[in-house]
């Protein structure tokens, strides 16, 4: 497993000081991303090999949110292939061991050229360590959002929401859907399904659907095509 040590910044907790749902996103997607860079298959690779991973599904679970100081281990490795799917796993460890958070994401390698997916190379293959899959329940990649509930206010997809694939980050999704929840809602459990990509200037238009410590806020565009559905499950 590849691993690194942080330790919680002030900047990274909410009102409460603990760390928010949003840095731990970026904590497992940082992980990924120092983990290529270090066997050199990161983002220089990808782009002289014309590819991309694309996030199709992240499932986090937070047992306990960490807080203000507390030193941290970050963890991932990949457990499998599939065509061009990616399979990966990411852990949370508090410096006294307790996991406070794991989660499964999906990826989908891409051609950038013809937008296509492919099939990873033999370098990946070959570099990409595979290991035993972490023991969790694992969620259907795929999310119910059949009531979309209420529509909110509509906004623009802004610069400092882009990444190095000049679209809308991962993370940043799930900064979006955040803002729609009950304040210091204790949030145990996140799904994201990826369905299309958000460029610069595109408009987002959420809709929010409440149910039984569960809500489910769908991001769309003007056409009502969903870029990303995110579900969170609050603890009882």
């Amino acid at each position: 497993m590849y691993s690194f040590q942080s330790r919680v910044r002030y900047s990274e907790t909410d009102g409460r000081e603990l760390l928010t749902l949003s840095a731990i996103t970026d904590y497992f997607q940082d992980c990924g991303t120092f983990q290529s860079e270090e066997l050199g298959l990161g983002v220089k690779y990808l782009q002289r090999s014309h590819m991309a991973w694309m996030l199709s599904a992240w499932q986090i679970v937070v047992e306990e949110y960490p807080k203000l100081g507390d030193g941290i281990t970050v963890g991932t490795f990949p457990y499998g292939f599939k065509g061009f799917m990616g399979y990966r796993n990411y852990v949370m460890d508090r410096e006294d061991g307790k996991r406070m958070a794991y989660a499964n994401a999906v990826w989908t390698l891409l051609d950038t050229d013809t937008v296509r997916p492919v099939r990873a190379t033999q370098e990946m293959t070959e570099k990409y360590v595979l290991s035993e899959k972490l023991p969790m329940t694992y969620a259907p990649r795929k999310i119910d959002n059949a009531v979309r509930g209420e529509q909110r206010e509509a906004f623009r997809v802004q610069f400092y929401h882009l990444d190095s694939n000049h679209h809308v980050n991962n993370a940043w999704y799930v900064k979006m859907a955040v803002c729609f929840l009950p304040a210091e809602t204790d949030v145990c459990q996140m799904r994201v399904e990826y369905k299309k990509q958000a460029f610069l200037g595109d408009v987002i238009v959420p809709y929010v659907a409440v149910g039984d410590n569960r809500y489910v806020i769908t991001l769309c565009n003007r056409q009502e095509e969903a870029f990303a559905v995110i579900e969170f499950t609050g603890r009882a």
